[in-house]
């Protein structure tokens, strides 16, 4: 049996240590304690803000590659289609693909657009560039506002105007707005044909396009950041030129389209992410009789 003396020191000393816990509560933290809070919480955000930096950059970096594939695809599937209409109808394979290598490349391409009251041929000499075109066939199917292409099948030179006056009764065109750089013959043949211009724009280098032109119209950009068009056309005898002779002699056409990101990128040496397509093409319409 414990001793009352003995008893009562255990309890003094048991209330002694109640006392310094007690202080201790009262006092809370110490400096130390607070700066190794406070750099466990430095490390943990930190630690955060890297993770969503990288995802963040990762995410950037993901559309712009959707884009470049977006352009690539747009570009090239736009190129080929034209081409393989390139000659359709047309009275000159010269009109069909006109082809500069310009680096990055230009290529025109032209097919019929169709004109459906039928064949229109002048019927008299222009006596000078400026005047109006005296036409024997059916007219009705041509509107103030058409672009039409008139053709000298002899010299085999034409181009585009815009016609601004129909005089049905009298198969009378005018072009008032358009100069002509020639007299046209008689026999020389109005059409209403189709001719697409492509090359690379690139006044702005850091976001250089494709560029469309339709005709006579304004060129419109066709697909953003492509940096680089490449042209190589493969003739009937095998060869594969840059420019070639002779457009009848196109048989089929390689497309080679670069693009690059909106935005420059420091994991990258040359500082732009690129993306590159090649399609090959066959020309339809051109060696076909």
């Amino acid at each position: 049996m414990m001793k009352p003396k003995a008893k009562t020191k255990k309890i003094k000393y048991l209330r002694q240590i109640l006392d310094l816990v007690r202080n201790n509560n009262r006092r809370g933290m110490t400096i130390i304690e607070l700066l190794v809070s406070l750099v466990i919480g430095i490390i943990v955000t930190t630690a955060a803000m890297s993770l969503y930096i990288t995802e963040h950059k990762q995410l950037l970096v993901q559309g712009s590659i959707s884009d470049m594939q977006s352009s690539l695809r747009a570009a090239s599937q736009e190129l080929a289609s034209k081409i393989r209409l390139a000659g359709y109808k047309v009275p000159d394979p010269t009109m069909a693909i006109r082809a500069s290598n310009t680096n990055p490349d230009t290529i025109t391409i032209g097919y019929d657009a169709g004109m459906p009251c039928g064949p229109i041929t002048l019927n008299h000499q222009m006596p000078q560039p400026s005047a109006e075109l005296r036409v024997d066939g059916d007219i009705s199917c041509i509107e103030e506002g058409d672009t039409l292409y008139i053709y000298d099948p002899t010299t085999r030179y034409g181009e585009n105007f815009i016609c601004t006056n129909v005089q049905e009764s009298a198969g009378h065109l005018q072009h008032n707005t358009t100069n002509l750089h020639e007299s046209y013959p008689v026999g020389s043949q109005i059409m209403r044909e189709n001719f697409f211009k492509y090359y690379i724009d690139a006044t702005n280098p850091a976001h250089p396009n494709l560029m469309i032109q339709t005709g006579l119209g304004a060129p419109q950009i066709y697909a953003e950041n492509i940096s680089s068009l490449n042209l190589s056309y493969v003739m009937a005898s095998g060869a594969v030129v840059d420019v070639p002779p002779a457009a009848s002699l196109i048989r089929e056409v390689i497309i080679r389209v670069n693009a690059r990101s909106d935005q420059t990128d420091s994991d990258f040496q040359n500082q732009y992410r690129t993306r590159v397509l090649t399609t090959r093409v066959k020309v339809r319409n051109l060696g076909i009789s």
